[in-house]
């Protein structure tokens, strides 16, 4: 009596959940129409899905510093674009945000309908950042690039 009750209340509903798991499994992978929107698999290196296009190594003091930004990533098609240029490691010189960029239909650099143009008047080495929030903002890709201003 106590085994069948053991088959009963543990055996029993693991074995419903393995079959009724496998049936639902069996009917997604059935439409042709389901995409698998999996997460990010490989290396942290976001430097190939986001490109600074534009910048200089080297800059004269009051030349505007005028960049573009690339985006080849399937996990992005809108977003929110930041570009920060840091002086040390964590003074911020200035920051730039363009919000809800959508690009993937057009493929077209960011920013969109506007412009990043800034110029700094001190000497020194600088980083330049980019960084592209998708639209939950729970997902990001980042690069960055050094310059000196002569």
């Amino acid at each position: 009596m106590a085994t069948r009750l053991v088959y009963v209340v543990f055996i029993l509903p693991i074995v419903l959940s393995i079959a009724f798991g496998s049936i639902v499994m069996a009917d997604v992978l059935q439409s042709s129409d389901r995409e698998l929107n999996m997460w990010r698999v490989g290396p942290t290196n976001n430097d190939k899905y986001i490109q600074i296009i534009g910048l200089e190594k080297q800059y004269l003091v009051s030349t505007p510093i005028e960049i573009q930004v690339n985006v080849d990533d399937p996990f992005f098609d809108c977003g929110d674009l930041y570009v920060t240029i840091y002086s040390g490691k964590n003074t911020v010189i200035t920051q730039s945000g363009f919000f809800k960029q959508c690009f993937d239909e057009n493929n077209v650099l960011l920013p969109i309908d506007d412009e990043f143009s800034e110029i700094i008047d001190t000497p020194g080495q600088y980083e330049l950042v980019v960084k592209m929030n998708d639209q939950n903002q729970k997902s990001s890709i980042t690069a960055s690039e050094k310059f000196t201003i002569k």
